[in-house]
């Protein structure tokens, strides 16, 4: 299975639809997203996939967040402030991450194979023992145009990659 990794959005639809394409190029089932959508109008644009998403702190109006999910029905979920997740045997904790040091921390424990985290706005690939540390990368005011990216995991190979939202 192929999973689309993003966050950080922040209302870009332009970068939120290229994503989008990215994602069914490359033929990923279930997107998740870190955090940081903003305005509920962007959760429509992944109506074609399963969406898993955490509340960021830019997400003020959770309500309609949780509205704009609802309305995308299926297995599509928004898991307030932390996801703990599972595909294929896979286990993900995804939070929007404000603070590294809790990253560093959930991390550092390997309860998890995958820890998915957004909000400094730089891509990110580590590993901390048994456990694979990703930061997709993000939308807007990013240091880099090399942090506009998304990631794709192959569950099967338990590979990362990133892609250019901007190529």
């Amino acid at each position: 299975m192929k999973i689309g990794l993003l966050s950080d959005t922040h209302d870009n639809v332009e970068a939120t639809e290229r994503a989008t394409e990215i994602f069914r190029e490359e033929g990923v089932e279930v997107v998740v997203h870190c955090g940081d959508f903003v305005a509920p109008l962007l959760v429509q644009y992944f109506d074609t996939f399963e969406l898993h998403g955490v509340l960021g702190n830019n997400d003020g109006d959770a309500r309609n967040l949780q509205a704009a999910f609802d309305a995308l029905g299926g297995e599509s979920e928004l898991h307030g402030r932390f996801a703990d997740l599972e595909f294929d045997g896979l286990s993900f904790a995804v939070l929007h991450g404000e603070h590294k040091a809790e990253v560093e921390a959930i991390a550092a424990g390997e309860t998890y194979d995958f820890v998915c985290y957004g909000h400094h706005h730089t891509r990110d690939l580590s590993e901390e023992g048994r456990t694979t540390v990703i930061n997709p990368g993000a939308h807007v005011l990013t240091p880099s145009e090399d942090d506009r990216t998304v990631a794709i995991i192959d569950t099967l190979s338990e590979s990362v990659r990133f892609r250019s939202v901007l190529e």
